[in-house]
Order: C-alpha cells, then structure tokens, then sequence
C-alpha cells in the first residue's frame, strides 16, 4: 500500500512539474526589441539612400521550427520595434523586403532570438532591408 501512495505522489509531482512548463508566447515579463534600416537601391543595383524603417510590418514566430507569424506590430518614425511580455524561449522575427528574383517581388528578413531569462531584454540591433 505505501509503494502505491509513494508512486502516485510521484506521478501526481511529475504531471503537476510538467505543466506549469511555460512555452513561447506572451505572458512573461521578458522584451525583444530593434531597428529597421532601409536601403534604397536604384534598378541597377547601385545605393541611393538609407532611411529608418517608418511604419513597417515586423512578425514574430513563438517557438522554433514553426513558420506562420503569432503577432504582427509596426515600427515606429525611427524604425524601432518591441515585443513586449514575452516567455522563456526561442523566436524568429522577421521583416519583408523587396527582391526582383522571386515571383513575389518580396522575400522576408529572418532573425532568431533567445530569450533565456526573465525580465530580460533582447536587442536584435539594426536589421537592415532593400528597397528597390
């Protein structure tokens, strides 16, 4: 009989450590933030300007291996975004840019980030893109 009480203590610990496990996403205390940088290139390749990102769609990806965007937020006049009130884990974010050599005409920008404690920040830098 305390062989069965000590092993359901034990499955009923294992069940309980499990799931409080927190995964990627929103509801934590911890940021992730940066700047877009535009580089505006004439059609024959040549650099014509470079501007702050004003007002452009950057997506992060909760969790690795996944591809379809969880949130969506616009830059600000200088280019700077944040995701704020993030869980322990790994993201991808990403920005889309101009590219005359797929069909689409665009392609994204892909940057990944770990965030390994909480109340932490992390700052990706400046991500540059092309503007053609």
């Amino acid at each position: 009989m305390q062989k069965i009480v000590s092993l359901s203590l034990i499955l009923v610990a294992f069940f309980f450590f499990n799931s409080c496990k927190k995964i990627e996403g929103q509801g934590g205390s911890s940021t992730i933030k940066g700047v877009i940088n535009v580089k505006q290139y004439t059609l024959v390749g040549t650099l014509s300007s470079e501007y702050p990102g004003a007002e452009l769609d950057v997506y992060i990806v909760y969790g690795a291996g996944k591809t379809f965007y969880n949130d969506r937020i616009k830059t600000s006049y200088d280019g700077s975004f944040e995701f704020n009130y993030l869980e322990e884990g790994d993201y991808t974010i990403f920005v889309y840019e101009d590219n005359n050599s797929v069909p689409s005409g665009k392609s994204e920008v892909l940057v990944t980030a770990t965030i390994s404690g909480k109340k932490s920040t992390v700052d990706l830098g400046t991500i540059d893109t092309k503007k053609l």
